[in-house]
């Protein structure tokens, strides 16, 4: 049984700075799955944010291009993402999930995802301007 649980969220100023950590129990590194992660602001729709591979490749969406990091320690089982220059449209609930399939296509077709894989509690990110 895969578990995730998300650290790390909390209240920035826009152009700050902030670092999620997602570790994972019971994940098998398996080479048909990726790490993402996702985000949900209130009344919106779950998004993909990033997302990456077991070989390390990984995929970004358009509006966080440049801004955010996906790494992931593989010895510790962590997942990170380093969220610089945060907007307040970057306001929202942040989720570590493992998902099948490749990074890429994770995030070409999020709305695939909403009922598969493994998913954590998320931690809430807030930009004030």
């Amino acid at each position: 049984q895969v578990r995730l649980v998300e650290s790390g969220g909390g209240s920035v100023q826009a152009g700050g700075s902030l670092r999620l950590s997602c570790v994972a129990s019971g994940y098998t590194h398996s080479h048909n799955m990726c790490m993402a992660w996702f985000r949900q602001a209130p009344g919106k729709e779950r998004e993909g944010v990033a997302a990456i591979d077991s070989d390390g490749s990984a995929a970004y969406a358009d509006s966080v291009k440049g801004r955010f990091t996906i790494s992931q320690d593989i010895a510790n089982n962590t997942l990170y993402l380093q969220m610089n220059s945060l907007q307040p449209e970057d306001t929202a609930m942040y989720f570590c999930a493992e998902l099948p399939g490749s990074a890429a296509v994770a995030m070409q077709h999020p709305s695939w995802y909403s009922d598969v894989g493994h998913w954590g509690q998320g931690t809430q990110v807030t930009v004030s301007s």
